[in-house]
């Protein structure tokens, strides 16, 4: 098995992230890409950022607390 360096940031994969894994992300410098050991992603790094942003939309309101009052206006 080849050796795998890590890129220049530490990224995690955009397909693993979406389904709650936490997976590093390895650089390949002669195809300038970065790629996952987990689920065969690869991608460049601005497609691996944009997919990333993708992602955080799970995240945005984890720091909100919600009132019941906040979810009787959904009834």
């Amino acid at each position: 098995m080849a050796q795998a360096g890590k890129g220049r940031l530490n990224y995690r994969c955009p397909s693993c992230f979406m389904r709650d894994l936490d997976i590093d992300m390895f650089y390949d410098k002669d195809r300038k890409e970065y790629y996952c050991i987990r689920c065969q992603y690869t991608g460049t790094e601005e497609d691996v950022l944009e997919k990333n942003k993708m992602a955080r939309f799970r995240y945005k309101s984890m720091l909100k607390r919600f009132s019941m009052e906040d979810f009787e206006k959904f009834d």
